[in-house]
């Protein structure tokens, strides 16, 4: 009687626990970045991202460089590739399925071949109340470079997102980490299912930054410790005693700012020349900032990096005017913050002529790119100095 007792206040054990763990994984309450018990941690989210792409009646998500198909209930692999039209077999290659795999309501697969569709792309929304990032307004300009001297229709999309091919190992989470970007971001413009899983060879679009990570959290105190309090200034040692000047004394003088538009040497010369004179506000990062930001006071003329031909003059929804120049060795400059622009699309350009004045801004900057015909980005700095 007694071992029945026993088991029956065993089976009862082990039922409360498995109500507990199914309702730990209820995904409606998923707690996305492993941050719950802190209230609202909204402040604590990592980069602000735009809301996920919208798919075309089709379902298809298009961009300059690849296209993106949404999968219907009830989907395979090869099924979806009849419905558009390619080869199963080449659609199953590119993502690392096989043609008769099912597939999730929703989930979504890179395309081998452009498809047709309807004339509304996928639109991208700006936070902020219409702020841009001048990164992707000058990718967007540089579409308008073609191959040849007569320039390409522009495209309709504001903005391409980077591809990530999944690696052995790698998860939702890490990947979201590596790009600096929520889980959630990540999962809603991949249309990934409740459990975050991605398989190996599966290609997964990057959520598109529309605002700076925050300040890094500090580093957690071991298990048992409690947390460090900063002690305020008064309570740790009397202040030392000032050594005051009288008012009419002449400061020290501060050493001015590096500007490395004055520092150009004879090994830059052979390169490029600075297109503004002023400091070095942000510089390059492949993923975050394509170029440098140059800050200068407005109406600061803006030269040509060398000698070329204009390809492109737009502006972004700011009216902060866009140049694009052309030069030998396939190489593209691109001048994102221009205001007066005093050359004309096709004009040829001498090096370090001027092309425009620094538009206004708070602060007032230039922001500098050096590409190939390919749109590859590289470090500017490489190039000036």
């Amino acid at each position: 009687m007694l071992v029945s007792l026993g088991g029956l206040r065993t089976s009862m054990v082990l039922g409360a626990s498995a109500l507990a763990l199914s309702a730990c994984v209820n995904t409606g309450n998923l707690d996305w970045d492993l941050r719950a018990g802190g209230g609202d941690t909204s402040a604590a989210a990592r980069q602000a991202t735009a809301a996920a792409p919208t798919p075309d009646a089709n379902g298809i998500l298009s961009y300059p460089d690849y296209q993106l198909a949404t999968a219907r209930r009830g989907d395979t692999v090869a099924s979806m590739a009849g419905r558009l039209g390619l080869n199963a077999e080449e659609l199953a290659r590119t993502n690392a399925l096989r043609a008769t795999d099912p597939l999730r309501d929703g989930e979504l697969l890179l395309l081998p071949a452009r498809v047709s569709a309807t004339p509304q792309p996928a639109t991208l929304p700006v936070s902020g109340g219409g702020s841009v990032d001048v990164a992707a307004i000058a990718t967007t300009a540089l579409d308008e470079v073609g191959p040849s001297a007569s320039p390409a229709p522009a495209k309709a999309v504001p903005g391409q997102p980077l591809t990530h091919r999944v690696a052995r190992g790698e998860t939702a989470f890490t990947i979201a980490r590596t790009y600096n970007v929520s889980a959630k971001a990540l999962a809603d413009w991949n249309q990934l299912g409740a459990d975050m899983a991605v398989r190996e060879g599966q290609t997964l679009i990057i959520p598109i930054a529309t605002g700076p990570a925050p300040n890094p959290e500090p580093e957690p105190t071991p298990p048992g410790t409690g947390s460090p309090t900063p002690e305020p200034p008064s309570a740790a040692k009397p202040l030392p005693d000032e050594t005051t000047e009288a008012a009419g004394t002449k400061p020290k003088a501060t050493p001015p700012s590096p500007d490395l538009g004055d520092q150009a040497t004879a090994a830059s010369a052979a390169k490029m020349v600075m297109p503004v004179s002023g400091k070095i506000i942000r510089g390059y990062d492949r993923k975050s900032n394509q170029g440098i930001d140059i800050a200068a006071p407005a109406g600061t003329p803006v030269k040509a990096a060398d000698a070329g031909s204009v390809t492109v003059i737009s502006a972004d929804t700011n009216g902060k005017g866009i140049v694009i120049l052309r030069h030998a060795g396939n190489l593209l400059t691109v001048y994102v913050g221009v205001s007066g622009v005093s050359v004309k699309k096709g004009d040829k350009v001498s090096r370090g002529q001027e092309i425009g004045k620094v538009a206004a801004g708070d602060p007032a900057f230039l922001h500098f790119e050096v590409r190939n015909t390919s749109k590859e980005s590289f470090d500017p700095m490489t190039y000036l100095q």
